[in-house]
């Protein structure tokens, strides 16, 4: 592996930062969106799952 100096290290990151290519307001405003709802279902999916385990449990301890 080559070793470059710092002016070419320089250059080249130069060169990569600028292929980035940022999301925009509108990519970043429905991504979180997205997010916060995924987070919600799988909140109500969980909470559902732990009421029926707690609802068997109860069924089988109380016998």
């Amino acid at each position: 592996m080559a070793i470059t100096n710092p002016l070419q290290f320089m250059q080249q990151v130069r060169a990569e930062v600028s292929k980035i290519v940022w999301p925009t307001r509108r990519e970043t405003l429905i991504t979180t969106v997205m997010v916060f709802v995924m987070a919600f279902i799988f909140a109500l999916f969980f909470f559902g799952v732990d009421q029926l385990v707690q609802f068997f449990l109860t069924m089988i301890l109380a016998i």
